[in-house]
């Protein structure tokens, strides 16, 4: 992910981070807080629509959906329609501003009554929906606490679509649970259509959205719960010089068509699947017999300890960011997973979505797990109110080496040389990696990719 070295924005937006884990206003505070995030319903759509400070009513009908409240809004002016949009407090101490204005421009706001932004200030927001979709917002301060944004056609629909969205700017990182996001996004819609259709008046529920026409009998409809088809992708290593390649059960696991994976650089060969275990979350593919591979990974043969520095290698976001591999370190946290699952480490290298299935190497470069997920920052922060960082597990060897073995797989072992003699350079495992790392990638469906 890329990020905007911005020193003093971000120690605005770091301040959210130090907020109460909810937003609470007392009653004494109520009315205000009440005036406070009217004016940032009306004046995020306003001012980015007409450039300058414009004074509105309303809300006119209403947009209730989760925490989300919103409606319709009008010029004091001119008393003319100007937009629709609804707000939403988050535990991080952000509240979210969506929506529509008259004219059919999309506006995305980040506020806090702790932020003090200057006027007029610039900044760049990348933000990424559901670990795949990535785009960058150019937000301006047209308030002191509230950075606003024109959402992009392509943005707001990934918008409407996602359950997470991970925005970041500078060394923030700030998680928002876009679960009602769809309503909200076809109730503005129908605000702003309504309202310009029948006007102000006789705005009500924008929620209650007229039901699509049935196809007619003689036209197929598509089978209920059927899902597109999407492209996703993982991580896999060859293990043995026949060609047999470990992977997560997960990264395979409702694909559609033939499953392919190419090594950097090199031509994309057609993979079949050897055995899968759904339990270990652990898949075995093999290359074509015509594709010679003589390197391969080697399994270390001793256990590792907490402490002890690993490397993971994966293809994360492929298609957004490099189309080379990427390389993270770190150290091993803990010698299980969760609720003390003895089959995973906890390690501390980061990994994102598509380092699935990649190699984790000790220092002399020795296989010593599978990386296979990160913790759901979205619920454990919905249960503690803190967002975690850097808590990612790997399939230990242990699980592998049986897995392999059940598979019937000729896969070497190797045990780790001294503690500094055999130690090798970040730089020289990602060297001897790139002959067997693969981007692992296939057709799937929607309905799976959820599941994953």
């Amino acid at each position: 992910m890329h990020r905007i070295e911005n020193t003093e924005l971000d120690e605005q937006l770091l301040v959210a981070q130090h907020l109460p884990p909810r937003i609470r206003w007392n009653e004494k505070h109520s009315r205000g807080a009440g005036m406070w995030l009217k004016s940032l319903v009306v004046l995020s759509l306003l001012q980015v629509s007409v450039g300058s400070v414009a004074h509105a009513a309303g809300p006119f009908g209403s947009v209730k959906i989760g925490n989300w409240v919103g409606g319709a809004f009008s010029n004091d002016e001119t008393g003319a329609f100007s937009h629709c949009a609804a707000t939403a407090p988050y535990a991080n101490g952000v509240i979210l501003v969506v929506g529509q204005n008259s004219g059919g421009s999309w506006i995305l706001s980040f506020a806090s009554p702790s932020y003090r932004f200057k006027q007029g200030e610039n900044a760049a927001i990348d933000v990424i929906f559901d670990g795949q979709e990535q785009a960058r917002l150019f937000a301006t301060a047209n308030q002191t606490n509230m950075l606003s944004s024109v959402m992009p056609a392509n943005v707001v629909r990934t918008f409407q679509k996602a359950s997470l969205m991970v925005a970041t700017s500078g060394r923030t990182v700030l998680n928002f649970d876009l679960t009602s996001a769809g309503p909200v996004i076809a109730a503005l819609a129908n605000c702003v259509t309504k309202v310009k259709a029948d006007g102000l008046d006789k705005a009500g529920d924008f929620t209650k959205i007229a039901a699509k026409p049935q196809p007619a009998p003689d036209k197929q409809a598509p089978p209920t719960g059927s899902k597109a088809a999407r492209a996703k992708s993982g991580t896999g290593f060859v293990v043995s010089a026949s060609g047999h390649i470990v992977t997560n059960h997960h990264v395979i696991n409702g694909c559609v068509g033939d499953i392919k994976g190419n090594l950097t650089g090199e031509a994309a060969m057609v993979l079949r699947v050897v055995s899968s275990d759904a339990n270990n979350d652990l898949a075995l593919l093999q290359a074509p017999s015509t594709t010679p591979f003589k390197d391969f990974a080697r399994i270390r043969d001793r256990s590792i300890r907490s402490g002890d520095s690993v490397v993971a290698i994966g293809f994360p976001f492929h298609g957004l960011l490099t189309s080379d591999f990427t390389v993270t370190t770190g150290i091993v946290s803990s010698l299980s997973g969760l609720r003390n699952d003895s089959r995973f480490l906890q390690i501390s290298a980061a990994v994102q979505p598509g380092n699935s299935g990649g190699p984790l190497f000790d220092t002399t470069g020795q296989i010593v797990g599978v990386v296979t997920g990160k913790l759901d920052g979205l619920r454990i922060a919905a249960a503690t109110g803190n967002i975690p960082e850097n808590i990612n597990f790997a399939i230990k060897t242990g699980a592998l080496r049986d897995f392999l073995d059940n598979s019937v797989v000729p896969y070497q072992t190797s045990e780790p040389k001294g503690e500094l003699k055999g130690e090798l350079k970040t730089t020289d495992i990602a060297g001897n990696a790139r002959a067997y790392t693969m981007l692992i990638s296939c057709t799937g469906t929607e309905q799976a990719d959820a599941k994953r």
